[in-house]
C-alpha cells in the first residue's frame, strides 16, 4: 500500500519547515523517510546533491542528523549521561564531551540538574533534556515530531523560543511536525500542508494562511468564512461576486460566470454598531445580527447572519465597549483585499 505520494520534497540549508495537516496525513511518515528510517519501495533520497544508497551512506547521513520525538525516551541514567550519549557514539573525547554537554545544559537551564536522575523529571524538564541531547551533537539537520505536545502553554512557549534561537544561531536546517498552527506560523520559513500522503500546498506562512489553494486548505488553516458565489463582473481585477443575493467586492482574476469560494479570515472582519463613515477604504459593509458568541481566550468569536454567514473575532475590550450580545443588530465590514478567491471545481 502506498502511504506517501510526493513527487519531490526539498529542505534547504538554514531553512525551518513545518509540516501541518490532519491526523493520518503522512507527516510523521515523511519525517521518518527523510531520516532514512522508513523502508522505501521507490523514490530517491539525496543530501547536498549526493544520492543516499548504501547502508554506509545512511550511517554517514544520520551522523549529521538529530530527531526529537513527542515522548522524550530518555535513558535510565543522569541528565548528563543522556545529553552525552550521542557524543559518545560519535567517538568524541571525554573532555570535549564535558564541554559540549555543559554548554547545552546551560542553554536549556539544566546545568544545576546535571546529576539528577532522568526518571525524576517533570514533563517539561524531560523535553528540555531531549532537546539538549539532540542539539549537543550539533547536527546539520534536525527533525521534530510533535515535541511539545501536552505541555502547559508557558513551558511550551519557553521551549519553542529556546529551540528557535539555537536553530537560527547555529544555521541548522529543521523540519517540525506540529498540530499547533501558531507554532508553525511563529517559527517557520515555509509551511507544508499535507493530506492523505500528499503535499497539498507549501509556501511562506503568510501565503499558506492567506492564500489557500483549495477548500480543504482554507478550512484547515482557519478561513472560518467560506462562501459559495458566482463572479458577476471583473473590472481591472476588481471582482464582484454574487453571494446569497448580495455582492461582495474582491480582488482577483476570476472571470464573470465562474463559480468561486470567497474565503475570509475572522480577524479581518470588523464589527460596529453604526454604519461605517463615508471616508473609509472598506469596500464591503453589511448589516447583520449576532447569532452566537463563544470564547477564544483573549478574543470572542461572533457568528453573524448578514444574509450569508460571517465569523468575526473581537477583543474582550471591544466586546464590552460595543455592548454586544446575541441578537444584537450590527454592521460587519471587511476590505476587498481581505477576500481570497478560490475557483470551485465542477462536481
Amino acid at each position: 500500500m502506498q502511504i506517501l505520494d510526493i513527487p519531490s520534497f526539498c529542505l534547504y540549508k538554514n531553512e525551518f519547515v513545518s509540516l501541518i495537516g490532519p491526523n493520518g496525513a503522512g507527516k510523521s511518515t515523511l519525517l521518518l523517510s527523510l531520516m532514512g528510517l522508513m523502508p522505501r519501495k521507490s523514490g530517491r533520497l539525496s543530501f547536498q546533491g549526493e544520492e543516499i544508497v548504501s547502508d554506509a551512506d545512511f550511517l554517514q547521513l544520520r551522523r549529521k542528523m538529530a530527531m526529537v520525538l513527542q515522548e522524550p525516551l530518555l535513558f535510565d541514567s543522569t541528565i548528563y549521561d543522556n545529553v552525552a550519549s550521542g557524543l559518545k557514539l560519535r567517538g568524541m573525547g571525554r573532555g570535549d564531551i564535558r564541554s559540549r554537554v555543559m554548554t547545552y545544559l546551560e542553554r536549556f537551564n539544566l546545568a544545576d540538574m546535571a546529576q539528577r536522575s532522568a526518571r525524576k523529571l517533570s514533563g517539561g524538564e524531560a523535553r528540555r533534556v531531549s532537546l539538549a541531547r539532540a542539539f549537543a551533537v550539533e547536527p546539520e539537520l534536525i527533525f521534530f515530531d510533535e515535541p511539545f505536545a501536552n505541555l502547559d502553554p508557558p513551558t511550551r512557549q519557553a521551549l519553542t523560543e529556546d529551540m528557535d534561537r539555537i536553530i537560527r544561531e547555529n544555521g541548522i536546517s529543521a523540519v517540525l511536525v506540529t498540530h499547533d498552527q501558531s507554532e508553525a506560523l511563529r517559527m517557520s520559513d515555509r509551511i507544508v500542508v499535507m493530506n492523505s500522503g500528499r503535499l497539498v500546498q507549501q509556501g511562506t506562512p503568510a501565503a499558506v494562511m492567506n492564500h489557500p489553494v483549495n477548500e480543504f486548505v482554507a478550512n484547515f488553516v482557519g478561513m472560518e468564512t467560506i462562501l459559495e458565489g458566482e463572479v458577476v463582473s471583473n473590472r481591472y481585477q476588481q471582482v464582484a461576486v454574487a453571494v446569497c443575493g448580495q455582492e461582495i467586492d474582491t480582488v482577483g482574476d476570476a472571470e464573470p460566470g465562474e463559480n468561486v469560494y470567497c474565503c475570509i479570515r475572522p480577524e479581518n472582519v470588523s464589527v460596529s454598531i453604526n454604519s461605517a463613515p463615508e471616508k473609509t477604504s472598506v469596500r464591503n459593509l453589511f448589516p447583520g445580527t449576532i447569532t452566537e458568541i463563544s470564547s477564544m481566550g483573549p478574543f470572542l468569536k461572533l457568528q453573524l447572519d448578514c444574509g450569508f454567514h460571517l465569523t468575526s473575532y473581537v477583543t474582550r475590550e471591544s466586546f464590552t465597549e460595543l455592548a454586544l450580545y446575541e441578537g444584537r443588530p450590527v454592521f460587519a465590514s471587511f476590505k476587498a483585499t481581505s477576500v481570497h478567491l478560490i475557483r470551485r471545481r465542477a462536481a
